[in-house]
């Protein structure tokens, strides 16, 4: 499981700054008790739409949402992930089989979205697709074309870079209609994604011997900070920044570890520093599990432990989190109906188009 622990055009926004819209799609094989697609969208990472394979519905997860769009939307944007499900149930045997497995747990997985600076105008797109945590499929907007690092991804990018009007789609998708609908997004949800929550910060041992743990948690929006000080000085050495992680209520969390010994401890001034919406939180003081009612051991471990913790949420997302530094990418094509939130997937297997979501 080891890849388990991404219109009204003219609206006035009152907050500044990179905004972004992504989709997640996980599918997995060979893992009971658990999904076999999830879907999972993204306002500035907060989650506000939700499908599985289990519910074999798109739900909202923000009441903003919720508020905003009528039944229509909901059965409309079911009707879409159903058939991307079945897109993906088939595209995971078929990478499998190009990978020749048969059995074990394996996962792919999709992102795809775009940015806007609503204080430059400046947008980005981008899609991307990894299987069991690697490189796959990804798709270069500047130049058109989908690229595969690995063998067994060449046959679906060069069937796909054959088909010149998916190249074209895909980049009228990412530069208008994926950001046309990210500022309709952004417009439902201003007064929850214009709140700011400043984190609460801890110092974590499980004992004297071991790792110092700074977590930061609570907080919104995502952009923090985290600085090791030493007597008053930067410390980077023997430390460990662990990954932004979703909370269930919307807010996120984010660890730093320093490896130092009980005597260098003693000895120096250490102390962390968050840095959050221009406020600053400093730390010195190492709790035990006696003072604080998380077990620490819970906290330390919370990028392995994710899915569990936000499983009915965020579950795509948490899937998402081990792949999401190498940047893999799936074949897409995008709906030439402008009004469509997202767009087109297309089969790994074939090339051709199979179905059309937001």
């Amino acid at each position: 499981m080891q890849s388990v622990a991404l219109l009204l055009i003219g609206i006035q926004l009152v907050y500044a700054g990179k905004h972004s819209l992504q989709y997640f799609y996980t599918a997995t094989s060979g893992l009971p008790n658990f999904p076999q697609f999830v879907s999972v969208g993204l306002v500035d990472e907060q989650p506000f739409t939700y499908y599985d394979s289990n519910i074999r519905r798109e739900t909202p997860r923000q009441d903003w949402m919720a508020k905003s769009e009528g039944d229509d939307y909901w059965e409309r944007q079911t009707q879409i992930l159903t058939g991307t499900e079945q897109s993906f149930k088939n595209n995971i045997n078929v990478v499998k089989e190009r990978f020749n497995q048969t059995g074990g747990v394996h996962i792919l997985q999709e992102m795809y979205g775009c940015e806007w600076d609503d204080q430059t105008g400046e947008t980005d797109g981008f899609r991307q697709e990894g299987y069991d945590g690697e490189d796959f499929l990804s798709l270069d907007l500047k130049d058109k074309r989908w690229i595969s690092p690995v063998q067994q991804g060449f046959p679906s990018a060069q069937k796909l870079n054959n088909y010149r009007a998916n190249l074209e789609g895909n980049k009228h998708y990412f530069s208008t209609v994926c950001i046309e609908w990210l500022k309709k997004y952004l417009e439902y949800g201003k007064s929850s994604l214009q709140k700011t929550v400043s984190p609460q910060v801890s110092l974590l041992q499980k004992d004297p011997s071991s790792p110092v743990t700074c977590h930061a948690t609570g907080f919104y929006p995502s952009g923090v900070t985290i600085t090791w000080m030493k007597n008053g000085q930067e410390h980077h050495e023997d430390v460990d920044l662990g990954e932004l992680l979703p909370n269930e209520d919307g807010t996120f969390q984010r660890t730093s570890t320093i490896r130092v010994t009980p005597d260098e401890w003693k000895k120096n001034r250490f102390s962390c520093v968050v840095e959050h919406q221009g406020k600053t939180v400093t730390e010195k003081k190492i709790r035990t599990n006696k003072e604080t009612s998380v077990p620490i051991a819970i906290i330390v471990g919370a990028v392995t432990a994710v899915t569990a913790v936000i499983l009915l949420v965020v579950i795509g997302v948490a899937g998402f989190m081990v792949y999401r530094k190498k940047k893999g990418f799936k074949p897409v094509k995008p709906s030439d109906d402008s009004s469509s939130q997202r767009s087109t997937n297309t089969l790994i297997s074939s090339g051709s188009g199979s179905s059309t979501s937001s």
